[in-house]
């Protein structure tokens, strides 16, 4: 199996066997407008960003969904009619939920109450069943999402967790397409990637793979204000998707350079400036990613590297989005409708 299958050619007539191998192979587009006011555009490294919500479900994570479930079937850890059930802040389960109308099989997503109702409406169209679990409560609480899938899985006859957080098919996944696609896009001249960290799986497999072709590239993770993966202390947070209360085993600290930690603010003020600046309608996620990106283009332009190329990924599409920080009554009601991009906003940590 392979994630970025070449469309097959009938009679002059080109066309993919399946959604499936229309995963991966997304493009890389330069980001000027969100960067003129970081001086001016002559003395800036080159800002590309990596589009994954042009992916089919919409999200970076189509690129785990069937390489998880393949390696399940060659384990006999799931057969034909089985159950897959996965937490997940959404987009996980849609690539899953994409593999498994395909090859058939029933899908149970446990989801924290946060996530956007989008989200769920989206998992539902696919076939799958969802479970809301409360948010504000331990990973090791009986009502966390975490707990909850755990006993759903016990619970379901011929039912399956792929294991996102420790599935070391996802970090995999990225070391085989990601970070060789980056590497090829940028001719090997990619100098810095900025991405933001959940399980951890795209920092750390496109990191290694970026690291074992050339070491000095710099990984710099993007994570919410109250995420532990940048040292910080677990505190709840708004912005769906990264960052985590807990160290997944999907996550290698050692790839990562730097960290940059974002506000939910200015993760949401990231985001809407790229849709109505640059017309790239992304997540909070791409949002933290980008707000990182915009400290790390400010440092290099100030130590004068015209010459870096930094990639920043973009892991979804704002759609997931549009009934939460899109929505400026949203937004005024947590008391994030204000922009704020100064000393309490996005920094260099650790």
């Amino acid at each position: 199996m392979t994630a970025i299958a070449t469309p097959t050619a009938v009679s002059g007539i080109s066309y993919a066997d399946s959604v499936l191998d229309l995963v991966g192979r997304t493009p890389l587009v330069r980001l000027s407008r969100v960067t003129r006011d970081l001086g001016p555009a002559e003395a800036q490294p080159l800002l590309l960003a990596k589009l994954e919500m042009l992916n089919p479900g919409g999200s970076v994570k189509d690129r785990i969904g069937l390489p998880m479930i393949e390696a399940a079937e060659r384990a006999g850890l799931l057969r034909p009619g089985g159950v897959i059930v996965e937490p997940t802040s959404g987009n996980t389960g849609h690539g899953l939920a994409i593999a498994a109308a395909l090859k058939g099989y029933r899908c149970i997503f446990v989801m924290a109450d946060k996530q956007s109702e989008e989200k769920r409406s989206l998992l539902r169209a696919y076939g799958a069943e969802v479970v809301v679990c409360p948010t504000d409560v331990p990973p090791e609480s009986p009502d966390s999402y975490y707990t909850v899938a755990r006993r759903l899985v016990e619970d379901t006859p011929g039912a399956f967790s792929p294991g996102q957080y420790w599935n070391q098919e996802n970090p995999a996944a990225h070391e085989r397409t990601t970070g060789p696609e980056l590497w090829e896009q940028t001719a090997g001249r990619i100098t810095h990637l900025v991405a933001a960290a959940g399980t951890g799986g795209t920092i750390s497999g496109t990191g290694r793979f970026l690291k074992g072709r050339n070491p000095a590239v710099e990984v710099v993770g993007a994570d919410p204000e109250g995420s532990v993966l940048s040292g910080d202390t677990a505190r709840g947070y708004l912005t769906e998707g990264v960052g985590e209360d807990f160290l997944p085993g999907t996550f290698d600290p050692a790839v990562v350079d730097r960290w940059v930690r974002v506000p939910d603010r200015d993760a949401f003020h990231a985001a809407r400036r790229l849709t109505r600046e640059e017309g790239i309608l992304a997540g909070g996620s791409a949002g933290t990613a980008l707000a990182a990106a915009r400290v790390l283009v400010r440092e290099l332009t100030q130590q004068g590297r015209r010459g870096a190329v930094v990639v920043v990924v973009l892991p979804d599409t704002g759609r997931n989005y549009l009934t939460k920080f899109y929505d400026d009554a949203w937004l005024e009601e947590r008391g994030l409708l204000g922009e704020s991009d100064g000393p309490a906003g996005p920094r260099f940590v650790g």
